[in-house]
């Protein structure tokens, strides 16, 4: 799955539009290094996203195409 709609789908980022811009931007990467909005998420990476001086740092679990919005946070663990 795109990065940019993993971070829509797990509800990290709300629109797809705002997390194009973060990765346009250099302030998403994954594993340790900048990704482009198109670069593809599996299960065990790890994503780290700058928002201004905080860090959020988390493990993708699950890649799946629809979730529900109560189901959402199970995507991922956070670790930051």
């Amino acid at each position: 799955m795109r990065l940019d709609k993993f971070l829509k789908v797990s509800r990290i980022i709300k629109r797809r539009t705002v997390a194009n811009e973060a990765c346009d931007a250099g302030r998403v990467s994954i594993n340790g290094k900048t990704a482009k909005a198109s670069a593809e998420v599996k299960a065990g990476d790890v994503i780290e996203i700058r928002f201004g001086e905080r860090l959020f740092k988390a493990e993708v679990l699950n890649v799946t195409e629809h979730v529900a919005k109560g189901d959402a946070s199970e995507l991922y663990k956070v670790i930051l």
